[in-house]
């Protein structure tokens, strides 16, 4: 007697005579294991190329040896029209701010004088060098009230839910882990916070920077409100820039986790 079990027919040799039986349950079992199979394969996930986030392109970091003298360039208060932009912002004397990516203290120096003594601001950066001059400005600025601190891509060093405003003065667009340095500016923020980034326009060509450091509003909101932050508004009266505020919720746990977005 022979068997052949993995076809659709088994054939039983019996005293000389052949028979041919079907095998039932076979036909059903197999779209169901396929079925099974298709099921258990890992998902396809659209990602993003290295250097891009959300479609957009992560601009590089300014430099210290590139970029420092940028900062402070006779044209800037033109162009950016700093004080303006703090106005707007209505920060009250002993607010704690930090100035995120702050490089050599020239937005954090104006925000020290709002604050006052009593009230502090952080002043981030990655850069050491950055750091460094940032100390010296404050000392000769006779600005005590700033905190320099030197941050890293995963970690802002800023204390949790201590601080009532974080601004981001032409910086957002070149942080390499977007995700990572919101988590750590919502975790930082009180409930009620707000979270300020200054970006050149990107909606408008005829700002005169490349465009990679620009973003527009629309994917401002793309990045940052999936990250647990609600948009409040972007007053444009600037010549080139945004001003787009949003506000961590005041309903917001006093304990930040990751909201775990999905990209």
């Amino acid at each position: 007697m022979s068997r052949v079990r993995n076809g659709m027919i088994v054939v039983v040799f019996l005293n000389g005579f052949v028979a041919a039986t079907p095998v039932f349950g076979q036909e059903t079992k197999a779209p169901e294991a396929k079925k099974a199979r298709e099921q258990a394969k890992p998902k396809r996930v659209r990602r993003d190329p290295p250097g891009f986030y959300k479609g957009r392109e992560i601009a590089g970091v300014m430099s210290y040896a590139g970029g420092a003298d940028w900062l402070i360039r006779e044209t800037r208060e033109q162009e950016e029209q700093p004080e303006a932009m703090l106005d707007a912002l209505k920060i009250p004397k002993g607010a704690t701010v930090a100035d995120v990516g702050a490089g050599v203290g020239y937005t954090s120096l104006r925000i020290a004088k709002r604050v006052g003594e009593n009230g502090t601001v952080y002043a981030t950066d990655l850069q050491p060098e950055m750091i460094a001059t940032l100390k010296e400005n404050a000392k000769l600025a006779g600005a005590k009230n700033i905190k320099p601190l030197l941050c890293t891509v995963k970690d802002t060093k800023l204390p949790d839910g201590k601080i009532d405003l974080v601004i981001m003065v032409d910086v957002y667009h070149e942080s390499s882990d977007p995700e990572a340095t919101l988590t750590g500016v919502r975790k930082a923020l009180k409930p009620g916070g707000r979270l300020v980034l200054i970006e050149f326009r990107g909606e408008d060509p005829e700002v005169p920077i490349r465009p990679e450091h620009k973003m527009t509003l629309k994917q401002a909101r793309l990045e940052v409100e999936p990250m647990g932050f609600v948009f409040k508004e972007c007053p444009e009266f600037l010549p080139w820039q945004h001003i787009i505020v949003f506000e961590k919720p005041k309903d917001a746990v006093k304990k930040d986790t990751d909201p775990s977005p999905s990209r």
